[in-house]
């Protein structure tokens, strides 16, 4: 039986949303960060082997990194539903945004948190500096890049129910948390990208991914 060892608020919702939508027999373990440094305890690092969320078990295998696991899971539970057969017209969405979630999205979003908590926990004398430097690279490099992003997004929600097509994928799981993180982080609101909020609610209003919050407790998003 599969384990998720599941981190409070952090990219493992996905795992839970996923084992939740295929409706196969798993486990999850709740770990609490610690207050002081809102990173994982001790407990979850000795599972883990990057001390990273997600990460699952099941018998001897050990494995992290959201996309590889679940492609691990849907190779065993899925009957085709959550992954666009090859040769049809989904796959080519499915593929770029089941992959943009964590290559591109995830990272500028990770940077972006990164960047605005060393203005705020640089010292009070070194702060001025931290926040010119911040805004330079935010001007310069990431906020662009995360612009053009979310105008890709907003696009293709204009197109699409779902990311890949009419019906929920993988690609919609893996691309949710990140979604919640452009709208509470990065600037993705109501009025510029309508259609990726019409998502975030068709998302919340899903019945797999409710039960996962309900398991879960605890939100998504790391403030």
């Amino acid at each position: 039986m599969i384990t998720l060892h599941h981190l409070e608020k952090s990219q493992s919702i996905r795992i839970l949303w996923l084992l939740e939508e295929l409706g196969v027999p798993y486990e999850v373990k709740l770990y609490d960060r610690d207050p002081q440094t809102r990173l994982a305890p001790a407990a979850y690092k000795a599972v883990s082997p990057l001390g990273t969320a997600p990460v699952i078990t099941e018998g001897d295998v050990t494995l992290a990194e959201t996309n590889a696991i679940v492609d691990y899971i849907l190779d065993r539970h899925d009957d085709g539903r959550l992954r666009p057969a090859p040769g049809t017209p989904e796959r080519a969405r499915y593929l770029f945004w089941f992959h943009a979630s964590q290559g591109s999205l995830q990272p500028l979003l990770t940077n972006k948190f990164v960047m605005m908590a060393m203005t705020t926990r640089a010292p009070f004398l070194f702060r001025p500096i931290a926040k010119a430097l911040v805004g330079g690279l935010d001007k310069a490099f990431f906020g662009p890049r995360l612009t053009a992003l979310l105008t890709e997004i907003e696009t293709q929600l204009g197109k699409t129910k779902w990311f890949a097509g009419d019906h929920l994928t993988a690609a919609d799981i893996v691309m949710g948390y990140s979604m919640e993180l452009a709208a509470a982080r990065a600037g993705m609101d109501e009025v510029t990208y309508p259609n990726a909020h019409r998502f975030l609610k068709q998302m919340r209003e899903t019945p797999s991914y409710i039960r996962a919050m309900e398991k879960d407790g605890k939100g998504t998003v790391l403030l």
